[in-house]
C-alpha cells in the first residue's frame, strides 16, 4: 500500500458541502456523517471506489501547511443542477489515545469534516485510483468483508455492478460488521438503501453486531463468517472469485485468523491468499 505521503497533492480543487447527514442515531455513542460535496472543477472525472483526499488547513504539528487524509467516494458520483459533479464522503467521527500521555486527542481529518456546515468549502486532492474493480466477467462470484466506515467502497461498488453494469449473474456476499444494529451504516432503520439490493437473486447481505456486552468488545464479524464458513470457504477455493476488503488494519487479522481456521491451518490459507494476490482476486482498502 502506498503511504500518505507518497500521494501527489498538486491537483488541489475545492468541494462545497451540499449536505451532511448524521446517519447513525443521535441516541448512538457513534457518530458518522455522509457529507455531500459539489466540487468547483469542471471536467473533474470520478468513477465509484476511487477516493479523493482531504487537505485540512494548518498550522499543524512540524510545520505541515496541511493535513492530510484520503477518503472513499461513498456512492457512485453524479452531477448537480449546475452541471458540476457531486461526491458523497461517509466519515466518522474518531478520536484517539496517546501512547505516551494517555490523553485523548480528535481524529484532525474527521473531526474538521463532521463539523463543516452547508456551504462551507474544502480542499481537494485526486481523484486516486479504484481499489475495487469489478470483474470483467458478470459470472464472476463476489465477496465483501468490511466493518465499520469500510462500508463506504462497497456501497459504491454494490451499485456500481448492479446499476451501471447490470446484469451481474455471479453470486455476491456482503460481510458487515458495527458494534451494534443501529450503527450497521446504510444498513439500519434511518438509513437502508443496501436493502434497495436485497431483491436481487445474486445478492445477499450479513450482519454482524457484537453480541458481548460490552461496547468496546470486539465485533462478530468473524462469527458472522464461521456461521456460513462452508458457503465462503467454498466461495475463496472458486477460480472464479474475487475478495475484496474494507475496514481498519484490525479487520486484516481478524480475517487471517478466520480464514485460517477454515483453511485447516495458517499455512494452507497463506498458500490461498498468496494465490488470491497473485491472480489479482484480491483487494483491499484498509485504513
Amino acid at each position: 500500500m502506498a503511504r500518505l505521503q507518497d500521494y501527489d497533492v498538486s491537483n488541489q480543487f475545492t468541494g462545497a458541502v451540499k449536505k451532511t447527514s448524521r446517519i447513525t442515531p443521535e441516541t448512538s455513542a457513534e457518530e458518522v456523517r455522509d457529507i455531500i460535496l459539489e466540487i468547483n472543477k469542471k471536467g473533474l472525472h470520478f468513477e465509484a471506489g476511487q477516493s479523493v483526499g482531504v487537505l485540512v488547513p494548518g498550522p499543524h504539528d512540524f510545520g505541515n501547511k496541511y493535513h492530510f487524509r484520503l477518503y472513499t467516494v461513498a456512492d457512485i458520483p453524479q452531477a448537480g443542477k449546475s452541471g458540476k459533479p457531486l461526491i458523497n464522503l461517509c466519515v466518522k467521527r474518531v478520536s484517539y489515545i496517546d501512547d505516551f500521555s494517555g490523553e485523548r486527542y480528535d481524529g484532525v481529518a474527521s473531526n474538521y469534516l463532521c463539523d463543516l456546515n452547508t456551504g462551507d468549502k474544502v480542499t481537494l486532492t485526486g481523484p486516486y485510483g479504484i481499489a475495487f474493480k469489478a470483474p470483467e466477467d458478470k459470472n464472476a462470484d463476489i465477496l465483501m468483508i468490511g466493518m465499520g466506515t469500510g462500508i463506504a467502497p462497497f456501497r459504491a461498488f454494490i451499485k456500481h455492478i448492479y446499476k451501471s453494469l447490470g446484469g451481474w449473474k455471479g453470486k455476491v456476499r456482503l460481510f458487515y460488521g458495527a458494534r451494534s444494529g443501529l450503527e450497521m451504516l446504510y444498513m439500519n432503520d434511518k438509513n437502508n438503501d443496501l436493502a434497495n439490493y436485497y431483491d436481487e437473486e445474486t445478492f445477499k447481505a450479513f450482519e454482524a453486531v457484537s453480541p458481548r456486552p460490552h461496547w468496546d468488545d470486539p465485533i462478530a464479524l468473524d462469527y458472522a463468517l464461521e456461521e456460513r464458513a462452508e458457503e465462503v470457504w467454498s466461495m475463496v477455493l472458486d477460480p472464479k472469485t474475487h475478495v475484496y476488503v474494507a475496514g481498519l488494519e484490525k479487520v486484516r487479522d481478524m480475517l487471517d485468523k478466520a480464514f485460517a481456521k477454515m483453511a485447516g491451518s495458517k499455512e494452507k490459507w497463506e498458500l490461498r491468499k498468496a494465490e488470491l494476490i497473485a491472480g489479482k482476486r484480491w483487494a483491499e482498502v484498509i485504513y
